[in-house]
């Protein structure tokens, strides 16, 4: 049995997966390999499945399987898990990251600083207390996100298609939903009923000054929509950490437009989670392997 790394990981983990076999991080080993671990850098293509004809089971350290041609590893017999359970705390914290240092000018009032200034009567924050925040996707990193805004007395709508009922959000239709935030908050896998959701027609219905926070998916937005929306003041803020692709074209207009606040994709990224990571793929491996 032969596991290939194919990207970032725990550094324990490749003591931890011994004992299935020879753990490798060297990506010229994927035609040799039974097992290949992967976050959202490799990009699990027909063509990459096709140069690992022993392969067997793909193991996605993450929740997004956007980039797993489901489709062709079927067709090849390769069982595709991912690790669901183990980023919903990492990713929700990040999310009111944003939800909070955005209304408090904490980027702001840290830049100004820097540069010598001194702009207390200039930066005027607002507070999350009470405020509307619309939760667009309630599944695990959702129902964290709706924890927090709970604990920050906020009245939490969510919208989700598969989740009739919800005990922290008061579930309502997408339309609705926006028309009522003050925050949006993403939290939807990509697919063909997400992709592009957040579009000119859906903007116009938000709340004007809507502030949006995207930890989701980046496809999820029409970014030339959004860029607009943001030079209007429509939308008086973006926070994402998910782009297009990874990293950004330098002609997304995200990365010119106003109040827009952004991070590498580090959702997951945290020591804690990769650790949380660690242990679902030695349990899927322990289930899978009889091992």
């Amino acid at each position: 049995m032969k596991i290939l790394l194919s990207d970032s990981f725990d550094a324990s983990l490749p003591g931890r997966l011994a004992k299935f076999g020879t753990v490798t991080d060297d990506k010229s080993a994927l035609p040799d390999c039974d097992v290949v671990l992967i976050r959202s850098k490799t990009k699990a293509t027909a063509d990459y499945l096709a140069g690992a004809p022993k392969l067997k089971i793909i193991i996605r350290g993450g929740v997004g399987l956007d980039n797993v041609d489901a489709n062709a590893a079927r067709e090849r017999g390769i069982k595709v898990f991912n690790t669901p359970e183990a980023s919903s705390v990492a990713v929700a914290e990040l999310a009111f990251a944003f939800l909070l240092a955005i209304p408090s000018k904490i980027i702001e009032g840290h830049t100004s600083m820097k540069e010598g200034k001194w702009l207390k009567s200039e930066l005027k924050r607002t507070e999350l207390f009470q405020k509307t925040i619309g939760i667009i996707g309630v599944g695990r990193i959702g129902t964290q996100v709706a924890h927090r805004a709970k604990a920050f007395d906020m009245h939490v709508l969510g919208f989700d298609p598969y989740v009739k009922r919800h005990t922290l959000a008061e579930m309502t239709t997408l339309e609705d939903l926006c028309s009522r935030s003050d925050y949006i908050t993403l939290h939807t896998p990509l697919n063909d009923e997400t992709r592009g959701m957040i579009d000119a027609t859906l903007i116009d219905r938000m709340k004007n000054g809507v502030i949006i926070v995207n930890t989701g998916r980046g496809k999820s937005v029409v970014e030339s929509d959004l860029a607009a929306a943001l030079e209007s003041g429509k939308v008086a803020a973006y926070g994402t950490d998910v782009w297009e692709s990874d990293p950004p074209p330098q002609t997304s207009p995200l990365l010119k437009a106003k109040n827009v606040y952004m991070c590498p994709h580090i959702g997951a990224s945290s020591k804690e989670n990769l650790l949380r990571i660690g242990d679902q793929i030695v349990s899927i491996l322990e289930r899978e392997l009889g091992k």
